[in-house]
């Protein structure tokens, strides 16, 4: 039986990607050594991470005096990293979410942080709108997707003060203005490589402003320096994200990238919209294109469990919802194909030919 993913992550990657990694992992070039065991000093890894930056810079359209980094920890280290390399009396932080709350309680170790607007009130089901950015703020802290809640931020704020955002679950499924950020950061395990890689796009001039110390593997001038080499780079992942990066420019780039979200994105929440068995649980406006959350219908409520047992019997993978949700979550990014998206809907039409209330 055809699976289908929906994994908020690790998400899955094109078949072509995995495969010529798997070929890779056995043989490098044909060195006779696994991509797992070569120096990262090597000249073989060193055209990988230069490709690798290459296209991210290409793709995104990145300009001059920004550097891309590949770091580990996760987007949780770079919340602690942030505050570190930025914040020096007060940062504004938008509160769209559990991520957000967790970028917020590192960045108070560090210095005066302001909630500038929260979505708290209905469970993070709308962004937050009509806010002030201070002026007298060090940065301001968005998350533009929120995988838990479904919500999206797609629009490139025009700050007056330093933008910083979290873009682990969207970057590369549509066009961005890097040049309104000073820095963009996210896991890649969602739209570019396996779980363990940190994409780090950082304009090199909002570097050095900070009344503190740094500790070396902290400070993002330190990675800028050795080029994401002060110390050994996850090397497979780095290897992935350049194979997925290939492979996203050969088909349109973001611009392609943005089509496919379209569509997939609209096929699911039609019928979501549609099928009075289930309803989307964000507001229009804000929803999202990468993680579709939806729910039961208020009438037929007792049979969420079955639904997903019927789903789950169907093929579809990782379509329960975050715990702190409940309801269904589909997750959408670049290297599902529409078609398991249409696969979702026929299961959804299936399910209600044999319980919806006449």
């Amino acid at each position: 039986m055809k699976k289908h993913n929906f994994n908020a992550g690790p998400s899955m990657l094109p078949r072509e990607v995995i495969e010529k990694t798997s070929q890779a992992v056995l043989d490098l070039n044909e060195s006779g050594l696994s991509l797992m065991e070569i120096s990262h000093r090597s000249k073989d890894f060193q055209a990988v991470i230069d490709e690798a930056v290459s296209l991210f810079k290409e793709i995104l359209n990145i300009p001059a005096g920004y550097s891309v980094l590949f770091l580990g920890g996760g987007a949780s280290l770079e919340f602690c990293m942030i505050p570190y390399n930025f914040l020096n009396k007060k940062a504004a932080y938008l509160n769209t979410g559990a991520w957000a709350k967790k970028a917020m309680k590192e960045a108070k170790i560090f210095g005066e942080v302001v909630e500038l607007a929260s979505s708290a009130d209905a469970n993070y089901t709308y962004l937050p709108k009509g806010y002030t950015i201070p002026t007298d703020a060090d940065y301001l802290h968005i998350t533009t997707n929120n995988t838990i809640y479904g919500t999206e931020v797609r629009t490139d704020i025009d700050s007056p003060i330093p933008l910083v955002a979290d873009m682990s679950s969207d970057i590369f499924s549509r066009p961005i203005d890097v040049s309104k950020y000073a820095c963009i950061y996210g896991g890649a395990q969602k739209n570019v490589a396996p779980a363990g890689l940190t994409f780090v796009i950082i304009k090199e001039d909002a570097l050095g402003k900070v009344n503190r110390a740094i500790p070396s593997m902290l400070d993002y001038k330190t990675h800028i320096s050795k080029s994401s080499m002060f110390n050994t780079p996850p090397v497979l992942p780095i290897y992935t994200a350049m194979l997925n990066l290939r492979w996203i420019k050969a088909n349109g780039g973001v611009a392609g990238m943005e089509k496919r979200a379209i569509a997939k994105s609209e096929l699911l929440y039609r019928e979501i919209d549609r099928n009075p068995l289930f309803t989307g649980t964000v507001k229009k406006e804000d929803r999202s294109r990468m993680n579709i959350c939806f729910v039961m219908d208020e009438a037929y409520k007792d049979l969420e469990a079955s639904f997903l047992q019927f789903a789950t019997e169907r093929g579809m993978v990782g379509v329960k919802g975050h715990r702190s949700v409940g309801g269904f979550r589909a997750s959408c990014y670049n290297a599902l194909p529409i078609e398991s998206v249409q696969a979702l809907v026929d299961c959804m039409q299936e399910f209600e030919k044999i319980n919806a209330k006449k």
